[in-house]
């Protein structure tokens, strides 16, 4: 195990490890609960702000922090790989015919490539310190990465809900490693939005009801990946050609000027067929059409009928009534909620001048 008169070489040999296997962010915090963020995250449930995503409500007891999950953790070990764009994620905005993708997902499966780098950090560490145990968590855990992020000074969570980072901005993906070590710790992250309600503005929405909440149940993000069924008509307008997630909160961050496409990792550079696909294409797809093309993306998760759907709320905002083709063989599908959708999309479509 090791003892204090090695813990801060270890530490400082630990963060060049993570950024050899490349993390752009790594501190570290002590592996305490946070009552604030656990009375946060009881009120945001309790005002249903999660939506249908019960995942949110099991298990309460263990996602308050470290300690709730796992009693003989001592450090936490937060981790951010960078995914910053190239492009202006809300360029497409001006081209209905074309679909927007959240800037996350047009690349690989960010789960498969930040937990192989974590398991990777690991073992390097058990190696190091043999005796010690920990365990490891990227998205899918009882875990609140965003303030064990800002208790291990990576950044804060800004009015958006989501870590910035004054050298990242809103462009990071997160992970953590519970360890029984004790390890040097970072000093928390103070807030650095200010007066700033930039993410708040942009929301097409309205899911901010208060700087630093939000209600899921109005973003685009979880209408267009975790909501299952017809989306409400009152959304659907302002999906505009949206068909995967939604970016705009994260694009207006003024810290994202700080943030540099050099730091980025190379599996989350965009497939060139991502970054500006037409909607006619994404339209025709059957079930095995949809697999095969997102085969190691984030998307395929959400499965064709939700992904068509989506496609063809984004053809029914369009105006463009040479989408027609492809929207009405659509109102004969089995599935009954992309024919809804197809059924929406063509009186819309046929309206058009």
């Amino acid at each position: 195990m090791v003892n204090a008169a090695t813990n801060a070489d270890l530490t400082e040999r630990l963060k060049a490890e993570a950024r050899a296997l490349g993390f752009a962010a790594i501190g570290i915090a002590p592996a305490r609960d946070d009552p604030l963020a656990a009375r946060r995250l009881d009120e945001w449930l309790g005002e249903g702000f999660h939506g249908t995503m019960e995942w949110m409500e099991s298990r309460p007891d263990v996602r308050r922090g470290p300690q709730s999950l796992w009693p003989e953790a001592k450090s936490v070990i937060a981790l951010g790989m960078s995914y910053a764009p190239a492009d202006d994620p809300l360029a497409l905005e001006a081209h209905p015919e074309k679909a927007r993708i959240s800037v996350y997902a047009r690349g690989k499966d960010y789960h498969d490539t930040v937990k192989k780098r974590l398991k990777a950090l690991a073992r390097w560490l058990v190696d190091q310190a043999p005796g010690s145990e920990l365990k490891v968590f990227v998205d899918t855990a009882p875990v609140m990465e965003k303030p064990l992020g800002q208790a291990a000074g990576l950044g804060w969570q800004g009015k958006h809900t989501n870590l910035v980072s004054r050298t990242h901005g809103s462009w990071l993906f997160l992970g953590a490693i519970y360890t029984t070590l004790e390890l040097e710790a970072d000093a928390p992250h103070g807030d650095r939005c200010g007066s700033c309600n930039a993410c708040q503005m942009a929301c097409p929405t309205a899911a901010f009801p208060a700087p630093y909440r939000l209600d899921a149940r109005r973003c685009i993000s979880y209408l267009t990946i975790e909501h299952k069924g017809p989306i409400p008509e009152e959304f659907r307008a302002a999906l505009g050609n949206r068909i995967y997630g939604c970016d705009d909160c994260l694009s207006v961050c003024p810290w994202n000027k700080f943030a540099s496409t050099a730091h980025a990792h190379r599996d989350f550079l965009p497939r060139a067929e991502l970054v500006a696909p037409r909607l006619a294409d994404f339209l025709a797809f059957d079930d095995a059409g949809f697999r095969a093309f997102f085969s190691g993306s984030p998307i395929k998760r959400i499965g064709r009928n939700r992904f068509v759907r989506n496609c063809l709320y984004a053809a029914g905002n369009s105006a463009d009534p040479a989408l027609l083709a492809q929207v009405e063989p659509l109102l004969d599908d089995p599935d009954p909620v992309v024919a809804e959708a197809a059924g929406w999309a063509a009186e819309r479509l046929r309206a058009v001048p």
